[in-house]
């Protein structure tokens, strides 16, 4: 009996690093803040139940088929190599169909609950495996243009499912998401420049240089900060509230001011952290 505990406890650890634990979180994290920005308080916890099942579902299915068909990239990679697919410690095989079955429950659910949301829900899955992992991301480095796209689509989702239609606002949200994707992911990409060359990606840097990259991540900081903060005040956030979003948004702005002008290993990391912390906190005054 021990044996077969040991066997599942194993299997379901190995199966959790497949849907990339804090990824997933952070924009499920996005899709309840768009929800409780429009439902706050909320008196029906049964609601941000399946919000929060159906949407997890749905962004671990497209986390797990971009690992399948990674797969060959991450084995090349000396970050990715000890990923369970890479490593061959899971076949691709059980690795798709497990895809499969999230992703059919998850979007399947989101229609169950709402049309509308169903749809968002689906665009955003669409747009992440068929779009950016299938179609894009070995061919362009614009890929990540609709990786945010697609990152954008749990807040607003969440923000339809609370308010009955896609508004100002829950379009505000998801740009902010968009425009914070480069400063996640293009930082990620100079710190990692060597790896995604070996792995033969497309990447800003490698298309643009290291000086635009960090001009471009600047911009997108400034951009995602100012969607961010006009939400909140479309959204009537209490003043001191506002502060502390405006003073997350300050750090993000001088981070990405420093990777331009002094530009070094330690600072593309320390902006690559804060980055994901930011967007978490924001999120969660959005919410409050």
């Amino acid at each position: 009996m021990q044996t077969w505990l040991t066997v599942i406890k194993q299997r379901i650890r190995l199966y959790g690093s497949l849907i990339k634990p804090l990824q997933t979180g952070l924009l499920l994290a996005t899709g309840l803040a768009g929800y409780m920005s429009a439902r706050c308080p909320v008196y029906h916890l049964d609601s941000v139940f399946v919000l929060g099942v159906s949407l997890g579902l749905a962004i671990s299915g497209s986390t797990v088929l971009n690992m399948w068909w990674d797969r060959d990239i991450d084995a090349k990679m000396q970050r990715t190599q000890s990923r369970p697919l890479a490593a061959g410690v899971l076949t691709p095989h059980e690795t798709f169909i497990l895809g499969v079955i999230l992703s059919v429950l998850g979007v399947g659910w989101a229609f169950g609950i709402s049309t509308g949301y169903g749809w968002i829900v689906f665009a955003g899955w669409f747009f992440d495996v068929i779009v950016y992992t299938l179609w894009l991301k070995r061919r362009t480095c614009w890929s990540i243009l609709w990786g945010g796209i697609s990152g954008g689509m749990p807040v607003l989702a969440g923000r339809t499912l609370g308010t009955g239609t896609i508004d100002g606002i829950g379009l505000l949200l998801a740009l902010a998401v968009l425009f914070w994707i480069p400063t996640h992911i293009l930082t990620f990409s100079l710190k990692h420049f060597n790896e995604y060359q070996a792995a033969h990606i497309p990447t800003f840097p490698a298309r643009y240089g290291f000086r635009t990259t960090r001009l471009i991540i600047t911009i997108s900081s400034l951009l995602a900060t100012a969607a961010i903060t006009l939400a909140g005040i479309w959204l009537g956030m209490q003043w001191g509230y506002l502060r502390l979003l405006l003073v997350l948004s300050a750090g993000l702005l001088c981070l990405a001011l420093i990777v331009m002008l002094r530009p070094t290993e330690r600072t593309h990391f320390s902006l690559y952290k804060y980055a994901s912390l930011y967007m978490l906190s924001a999120m969660l005054l959005l919410a409050l």
